[in-house]
């Protein structure tokens, strides 16, 4: 079997890749947890655009979201999983590696 190449795009995890969740999965693995809000604010995003991000990254078990009430109000509590901490650094990597051989080292 031959040796994958390094620019071939089908080994990039399209569930980190795409901008809003890769912002959020980059927010997330360098913190233990964030609130929605803080999240929405660090990444750009609105509710409804994050809200269905952050739906896509749990479905691939990637990010969790515990829901509790402080004061009466609803807040949202979101972390990467260890899955997706690992997703997140196989991420990297296949994109160092994609770096380099396009730098030709």
């Amino acid at each position: 079997m031959a040796a994958e190449s390094p620019f071939d795009h089908k080994a990039i995890d399209d569930v980190i890749h795409g901008r809003i969740r890769l912002g959020v999965v980059a927010y997330l693995s360098a913190v233990e947890s964030a609130l929605f809000s803080e999240l929405r604010d660090k990444v750009g995003a609105t509710d409804g655009n994050l809200s269905a991000h952050l739906r896509k990254l749990e479905d691939a078990g990637y990010v969790r979201a515990d829901k509790s009430f402080v004061n009466r109000k609803p807040q949202t509590r979101l972390a990467l999983t260890a899955t997706g901490r690992r997703a997140w650094r196989e991420w990297l990597d296949r994109m160092e590696m994609l770096r380099k051989a396009a730098a030709g080292s």
